[in-house]
C-alpha cells in the first residue's frame, strides 16, 4: 500500500513534477519508424509526459522532435511544411531544423534566426522504433539497446496501443505474474477463442511462488509452479527501470510452439491519465516470425483490434464495455473479452484513471509490484537530491527472459538463471 503522498509522487508525470523529472532521465519510445516513412514526409504529433510535440524526418533522413508550438505566435508546427532540411511553419514561414535551430524567417526583412531555438529533444532510431530523450543533456544515458532492437525485420515485431489510465496502473498490471492464468484462461479446451489452454503449465501449475532478485537495472523475477508428477514450471522475467518488462513466450504456444521467442512491453506515460503500451516480440534464434506472430494478433495488437490510423486507440474501450461477450465468458473464456492485451486494458482501465492505492490489500503474490514501487520512489528521491535514477545505464543489455519445465529434484536456479544472461556485443552508438 502507498500513502496518498507517495501515490501522487509516482503517478504525476507532467513538466515540473518529481516523477516527470525522473522519467525524463531515461530514453522513451516515441513512435514507430514506419510513421515517418521517408525523408520530407508529413510530420506526426507525439505526446509524452504531458508535452505536445511534433516529429518529422528531414531531407537527410534524420528525425527531429520539437515542441509542437512555433516560437513566434505558438501556431502548430504539425501544420508545417517539411522541406529542404527543416520544418517550416505555415503561419509566418519560420523554419526549424531537427535540433530546433531556426534557419529562416520568411516574414522578417532582417533575419535574426540564429537567435531563435525551438525546444527540441534528441532522438535515436533502431529496430523500427524512434526513441526520445527529454532530460538534461549532461545526464543522457546510453542509447537503448534491448535485444529485440538488434533482431532483423524477419524476426521482430513492434506495435503500440493507447491505454486510458495512468502509466503506473499499466506497469503494475503487466509485471503481476499471478493474474495471467486467471484473467487469460480458456475454460473450454475446444474453443476457438484465444486463451491459456487448460493444459498450459501456468494453468495446470496453479498459484505461483514468486521469487525476485534485485539487479543494477531493476530486478529479475520468477513465477514457480508445481506441475505434479515430479515437475516444476519456472517462468523468468526481467523488470528494467522505469517501465519495461521482458517475458518469455508460453511453452507450447500455438503454431509458434518450439520457437525461441520472447516478448515484452514498455508502458510509456503520455500524461497523467493516459499511457502508451508498446508491445515487442522477437526470435533470438534462427527462427523467423510470421506476420501474425509479429503483430501478436492473438493478444489483440493487430489493426483489427487497434486503430493504427487514429492515434493507436483500441477498438474495445470503456465506452463499448471492451466488447465483452457474456456467452463466450460463460462457456469459453474467463473474461469473454477477445485478446490478451485487450483483457489487460479492460481490467486496468476499469479501476479508474489514477488508483487510490491506500485502499489496496496486497499479498505475497504482489511482491514484484511492491518492489517496483520502491525502486521508483528511490529513483525519484535520488534525482531530487541531484543524483541519477536507478537503471539509467546499459546494465540491462545482456538480459533475456526464459521459461523451463524441470524435474523438482533439480535446482531450477542453476538451470534458468545462466540462460537469462546472453552473450552479445552491445551496439556502439553516438547520439547527436
Amino acid at each position: 500500500m502507498l500513502s496518498r503522498e507517495e501515490n501522487e509522487l509516482l503517478t504525476r508525470v507532467g513538466p515540473g513534477t518529481p516523477m516527470g523529472a525522473t522519467l525524463r532521465r531515461y530514453w522513451m519510445p516515441a513512435l514507430l519508424s514506419w510513421e515517418l516513412p521517408e525523408a520530407d514526409c508529413p510530420p506526426v504529433r507525439v505526446r509524452l509526459l504531458g508535452e505536445d510535440l511534433v516529429a518529422f524526418r528531414d531531407s537527410t533522413g534524420r528525425v527531429g522532435l520539437l515542441d509542437e508550438l512555433c516560437p513566434p505566435r505558438l501556431a502548430s508546427l504539425w501544420l508545417g511544411r517539411n522541406e529542404d532540411g527543416g520544418l517550416r511553419c505555415v503561419y509566418h514561414g519560420w523554419k526549424f531544423d531537427a535540433h530546433g535551430q531556426c534557419t529562416d524567417q520568411m516574414n522578417e526583412p532582417e533575419q535574426f534566426a540564429h537567435k531563435v531555438r525551438a525546444t527540441a529533444y534528441p532522438t535515436w532510431e533502431k529496430g523500427g522504433v524512434i526513441w526520445a530523450y527529454m532530460g538534461p543533456a549532461g545526464h543522457m544515458p546510453p542509447a537503448p539497446d534491448f535485444e529485440y532492437l538488434s533482431a532483423g525485420d524477419e524476426r521482430r515485431g513492434v506495435t503500440r496501443v493507447v491505454q486510458d489510465c495512468n502509466w503506473l496502473r499499466s506497469l503494475e498490471g503487466g509485471i503481476d505474474t499471478s493474474h495471467a492464468p486467471i484473467l487469460h484462461r480458456r475454460i473450454q479446451a475446444a474453443s476457438a477463442a484465444f486463451g491459456h489452454h487448460p493444459n498450459n503449465p501456468q494453468v495446470r501449475g496453479g498459484s505461483p511462488t514468486l521469487d525476485l532478485d534485485p539487479t543494477d537495472y531493476g530486478y529479475r523475477y520468477f513465477g514457480v509452479r508445481s506441475l505434479g508428477a515430479g515437475q516444476v514450471y519456472v517462468r523468468g522475467y526481467h523488470f528494467v527501470m522505469p517501465f519495461t518488462q521482458i517475458r518469455p513466450m508460453q511453452v507450447g504456444r500455438g503454431a509458434g510452439a518450439g520457437k525461441t521467442q520472447i516478448s515484452g512491453h514498455h508502458w510509456v506515460p503520455v500524461d497523467d491519465a493516459t499511457c502508451m503500451v508498446w508491445n515487442f516480440t522477437y526470435s533470438f534464434g534462427a527462427d523467423t516470425l510470421t506476420e501474425d506472430e509479429k503483430l501478436e494478433r492473438d493478444s489483440g495488437n493487430g489493426p483489427e483490434h487497434v486503430d493504427w490510423n487514429n492515434g493507436f486507440r483500441g477498438r474495445a474501450t470503456r465506452a463499448n464495455n471492451w466488447q465483452i461477450d457474456r456467452r463466450v465468458q460463460k462457456y469459453e473464456t474467463f473474461t469473454g473479452i477477445d485478446g490478451v492485451n485487450t483483457q489487460d486494458r479492460a481490467v486496468q482501465e476499469s479501476m479508474g484513471v489514477v488508483v487510490d492505492r491506500t485502499r489496496e490489500h496486497l499479498g505475497p503474490a504482489d511482491r514484484a509490484v511492491i518492489t517496483a514501487r520502491q525502486l521508483l520512489l528511490r529513483s525519484v528521491r535520488q534525482v531530487q537530491k541531484g543524483g541519477d535514477p536507478l537503471g539509467a545505464n546499459d546494465s540491462y543489455w545482456r538480459v533475456r527472459a526464459m521459461e523451463k519445465i524441470l524435474p523438482k529434484a533439480r535446482d531450477w536456479r542453476e538451470v534458468v538463471i545462466p540462460e537469462m544472461t546472453q552473450e552479445r556485443v552491445p551496439t556502439p552508438v553516438q547520439v547527436e
